[in-house]
Parts: C-alpha cells; sequence; structure tokens
C-alpha cells in the first residue's frame, strides 16, 4: 500500500464500526496518525487495536461542543497539527414512518449527530488548518443526498443538508489550501445490515445494477484519494459510491 498520509495526523468520526473503521485503518495503513472517535469505547479501543499503523482511539461525541472543543485541543497539544478530517459520524432514525408521525424527539436526535456534528467538528478544525497552511476534509453523505428513500425523512433530510453544508465550506476556504469534499455512499455491507432478514438483503442487493453491496473499504479507498495530495485540484465535489444505482 502507498503511503500519502506519512507525517500526517488525521481525525475519523464515528471510527468504531463500519466505514469509519475502514477510513481509520486505511489512513493508518498509508502512514498517517489517525485519531479514531466514537461513543462506543469498547468497539472503539477494539478496532484501533487491531489496526496496522498508528491509531489513537479517544472518546467524543460529535454531538457536544465541549466534548469536541477537548478532543481537538488533545490532539494539537500531543500531535501539533491536524491535516485530515473525516466526518462519518451519523445515525438514523429510529422509527421508519412518515414525516408528519417523525417525533421531533428523534428529528432533532438525528439533525445533532448527522448536521450539528458535522458543523462542529469542522468549526473546531479549520482554524488549526488555516494556521498551518491547509488540510482536507471528507464528509460522509449519502445517496440520500440526491433521491428520497421513504419512511426516512429525518436521515435523508439531513444527508442533503451534509452535502450543502460541504459545497459551502469548499467556496469559503477554497482559496485557503483547504478542501472539502463529500463522499455518497449507497448501502454498504456493515454491521448495520446484520439484523437484516435475508429477503431484506436480498431486495437491497436486487437494486444495484453490479449486483451486490458496496463494502467499507470501498468507500475508505475513495476517501483517502480525496484526502490525498494527488487530488490537489478537486473540492467541493460529491462522490457517489453505490454500484450504479443512482444512474439507473
Amino acid at each position: 500500500m502507498t503511503r500519502r498520509f506519512e507525517g500526517k495526523v488525521a481525525i475519523v468520526t464515528g471510527a468504531a464500526a463500519g466505514i469509519g473503521k475502514a477510513c481509520m485503518a486505511r489512513l493508518a495503513g498509508e502512514g498517517a496518525t489517525v485519531i479514531g472517535t466514537d461513543i462506543d469505547t469498547a468497539r472503539l479501543d477494539a478496532a484501533a487495536a487491531a489496526i496496522e499503523g498508528v491509531a489513537v482511539p479517544m472518546l467524543c461525541d460529535v454531538a457536544d461542543e465541549a466534548a469536541i472543543a477537548g478532543l481537538v485541543a488533545g490532539v494539537i497539544e500531543r500531535f501539533g497539527a491536524i491535516h485530515v478530517l473525516v466526518n462519518n459520524a451519523g445515525i438514523g432514525n429510529r422509527q421508519r414512518a412518515r414525516l408528519h408521525e417523525q417525533s421531533p424527539e428523534d428529528w432533532d436526535r438525528v439533525m445533532a449527530v448527522n448536521v450539528r456534528g458535522v458543523y462542529l467538528m469542522q468549526r473546531a478544525i479549520i482554524p488549526h488548518m488555516l494556521a498551518q497552511g491547509g488540510g482536507a476534509i471528507v464528509n460522509m453523505a449519502s445517496t440520500g443526498s440526491f433521491r428520497a428513500t421513504a419512511l426516512s425523512s429525518p436521515y435523508i433530510t439531513s444527508k442533503g443538508a451534509v452535502l450543502m453544508m460541504t459545497r459551502a465550506a469548499a467556496v469559503d476556504y477554497a482559496r485557503d489550501n483547504i478542501r472539502i469534499n463529500a463522499v455518497c455512499p449507497g448501502t454498504t455491507n456493515t454491521d448495520i445490515l446484520a439484523s437484516s432478514s435475508p429477503e431484506m438483503i436480498e431486495m437491497l442487493v436486487s437494486r444495484s445494477p453490479q449486483g451486490r453491496l458496496g463494502e467499507p473499504e470501498e468507500v475508505a479507498a475513495l476517501v483517502a484519494f480525496l484526502a490525498s495530495d494527488e487530488a490537489p485540484h478537486i473540492t467541493g465535489g460529491s462522490y457517489i459510491i453505490d454500484g450504479g444505482r443512482c444512474a439507473s
């Protein structure tokens, strides 16, 4: 594996499992010192311990502004810089229901993590990127940023917001050598699907022109490219990785 991130420091949120874990492994494997954050400390510690390379687990709730401030201050004090941010932490709505049946409490819960958390992480880290002369941010959006799914209005709305936040921020910092892009996965083969029935999995697979689900490592490879110096003229982009479903 190439070592495009040798000497760089990266933060990956939601790193205990799935796409976040794969991103942590990919960046560490390419030479980065990776700080993986999550609220599930047991799974995060296990994920970091299993990775080849430097992966440092740190507890952080991205919906908590004070927790983010403490995280960023600790990383700067210990490692001196933050070159890459992967805003991966995200949650879905608890109830599959139409919009008027969604509770305000669940709506706010999804927005707090998926939208406010992405904003707060960037707000805390971008000043350090400005001071050091640049950086790269990858926000995890979704194919749901482009196409609606029934009974999922909180999640779909949040991912639409992440996409537009990415574009707005990319324009804000385009002349500061801070590149900000969004990755938009379709259904990916993560632990979230573990409780799904065989019939549900078969249905999800059937929707893909490729006839399979995406793998977390495939998403991580795209994230690593966008965060690397191989993509110096790419900012404000949104990159769908869904086996062709959005094209069909």
